[in-house]
């Protein structure tokens, strides 16, 4: 087609060598057939380099040669507009000529525009198509080119590489994912392990600043106080908080002060499951007071209902079941096989005013403790004669190292009260 096209501007170019047309000459104008439009062009080949090039490098020549191509193309294109615009001048000027018949021509002659078809417009109609078919090849070209570009397969070496690579980044993200799930984890437990402590701490803490302030609140000194039982019933009671160990040998002391009668009742008793008698102090209608261990008794030889304060201590072993009872400091009874070789079972409950059926209840309002009772100590030895004098006598205190009496070991129900006082002092009022 651009042959045919260069044809005919030589041609053009041959009849108009004049600024205008000459009398007696005349331009030939020669039609392009249809299927010379409709030819394509071939594309160029693409010389591709050779040699040991890496895959970027070739990649990159053959970028550079497409836009080479391109840029000829481009080239090509504005030359054939320009020839077309000349070849459409010149056809206007042959339309001009094709009205009548050019001076100097015979009317015999040759028609030079041979078998060219007579109608202008069927002309431009077939010079604009070979135009659009241009254009559209033009850009047909330019998007084959976008499209191999973009996407242009890489080589296989460099493909692979890319995969092994893209492997790797995905292991190592792999890894420090599960690195910092790791961390994540230890840090909960570690801030759980911390927070589990900070709060045991600070709830010791309170508990501690509760019960100084109660202490200091209530009662001159933690043990100044006393435990107020005024009724017979079976709902007044105090509760010691903490519970005895297993035990071979104790001591109990207290005072007490009731003028009940028949019987002051049961001053303290501890049960625990299968054994609501495990220990058991009781003076009950007119029996004398009866130590009970593991059910077993003996009978004290106390008198303590008056409606005085009195300092009562029993001793036990469970080597051979010996026994002794105390009372203001004198040791009054003894004895023995009181439920020998039976250590005392650890885990129960114990109870000041009232004698247990079952574990911590059903309590019987005739066994009920009358009275006031204040410093009720447990050890886990037998005192000496001595030491339980100098207590009777005010002279030493010495708090049980099993059961202490203090304000916060001693709840009280039912409405018990506890009240300040200082038992010796009270004593000395009632000699």
């Amino acid at each position: 087609m651009l042959a045919l096209l260069a044809a005919g501007v030589a041609l053009a170019v041959a009849a108009g060598a004049q600024d205008g047309p000459a009398p007696g000459n005349r331009f030939v104008c020669t039609a392009l057939p249809p299927e010379a439009a409709r030819a394509g062009c071939p594309l160029p080949a693409m010389p591709m380099q050779g040699g040991a090039l890496s895959p970027e490098e070739e990649l990159r020549a053959a970028v550079l040669q497409l836009r080479e191509t391109v840029v000829q193309q481009k080239e090509t294109l504005g030359s054939q507009r320009e020839a077309i615009r000349e070849l459409t001048a010149k056809l206007a000027r042959c339309e001009g000529l094709a009205g009548g018949k050019v001076p100097g021509r015979a009317a015999s002659g040759k028609d030079t525009m041979g078998d060219l078809p007579r109608d202008p417009g069927h002309v431009v109609e077939q010079l604009s198509r070979s135009l659009q078919t241009l254009k559209d090849r033009l850009e047909s070209l330019e998007h084959q080119l976008r499209a191999n570009v973009s996407s242009a397969v890489l080589p296989g070496d460099f493909r692979e590489v890319l995969q092994r690579r893209l492997g790797e980044l995905e292991r190592q993200l792999l890894r420090k994912v599960a690195e910092l799930e790791d961390e994540k984890s230890l840090l909960h437990n570690e801030t759980s392990a911390h927070r589990q402590k900070t709060e045991s701490a600070l709830n010791a803490l309170l508990q501690r600043v509760t019960e100084l302030e109660r202490g200091n609140s209530a009662f001159k000194s933690p043990d100044a106080f006393k435990v107020s039982l005024p009724l017979r019933t079976n709902y007044l009671y105090g509760k010691i908080k903490k519970t005895l160990p297993e035990l071979y040998a104790f001591t109990i002391c207290l005072w007490l002060r009731s003028s009940a009668s028949p019987g002051i009742g049961t001053p303290f008793s501890y049960a625990v499951p299968g054994q609501a008698n495990e220990i058991v102090l009781i003076e009950w209608g007119n029996n004398p007071i009866e130590l009970l261990i593991n059910d077993k008794v003996a009978q004290l030889p106390l008198f303590v209902s008056d409606g005085k304060w009195h300092h009562i201590c029993v001793t036990w072993t469970t080597r051979d079941g010996m026994w002794e009872a105390f009372q203001d400091g004198e040791k009054l009874g003894t004895g023995e096989n009181l439920a020998p070789w039976h250590p005392i079972k650890p885990g129960g409950v114990l109870i000041l005013g009232q004698e247990q059926d079952t574990v911590g209840g059903r309590f019987d309002a005739t066994q009920a403790f009358v009275g006031e009772l204040s410093q009720f100590n447990i050890w886990d030895r037998v005192l000496r004669a001595q030491e339980i004098i100098n207590i009777a006598n005010c002279s030493t205190n010495m708090p049980g190292n099993i059961i202490p009496w203090v304000d916060n070991n001693v709840d009280v129900f039912g409405g018990a009260s506890k009240w300040p006082v200082e038992t010796c002092e009270e004593r000395l009022l009632d000699l």
